[in-house]
């Protein structure tokens, strides 16, 4: 059966990371988008990643193109706009899909471990979150409309 330090994926940069590198580490894994209604969310995420990341909460962004088609950018661009607008420090992996037969495996085992509302598996929309406990184990998910700040009681659970 696998677990969350099963997977790897690239980062931005294009070099592999295995997620085992953040085991004891809780994670708020969320797929990401730059011309969103949601992309503000990158201030709220990058300030908890700020307020805990020394209590070992990791923030992993990846972007997504699948909705509306608003991640059409490349690496470097996806980089470059997350620094010049909202300073993220978090670290960002290449852009993946998350629903579909192209779905990132991590994606697909995020979905199976926490459904949606009514059982739904599929992701809806950029800015989806999902919560991990240190011991890799996926305890939240959470709505793109629902803002980082207000999962703070959740992260501050964890921690």
């Amino acid at each position: 059966m696998a677990t969350i330090y099963d997977f790897t994926a690239k980062t931005l940069q294009g070099k592999d990371v295995s997620l085992s590198d953040y085991r004891g580490h809780p994670m708020l894994i969320v797929n990401t988008a730059s011309k969103c209604g949601f992309t503000p969310q990158y201030e709220g995420l990058e300030a908890l990643y700020k307020a805990h990341r020394d209590q070992g909460l990791v923030v992993l962004g990846f972007p997504c193109n699948q909705f509306g088609a608003q991640e059409p950018g490349s690496a470097d661009e996806i980089g470059a706009f997350c620094q010049a607008n909202y300073g993220v420090s978090f670290p960002m992996f290449a852009k993946i899909e998350v629903n579909g037969a192209g779905a990132h495996p991590l994606y697909d085992f995020l979905k199976s471990e926490k459904a949606g509302v009514l059982g739904t598996r599929n992701i809806k929309w950029n800015f989806t979150k999902f919560l991990v406990d240190r011991g890799g184990k996926v305890v939240g998910r959470f709505a793109p409309a629902t803002k980082p700040k207000d999962i703070e009681q959740a992260i501050a659970k964890v921690l």
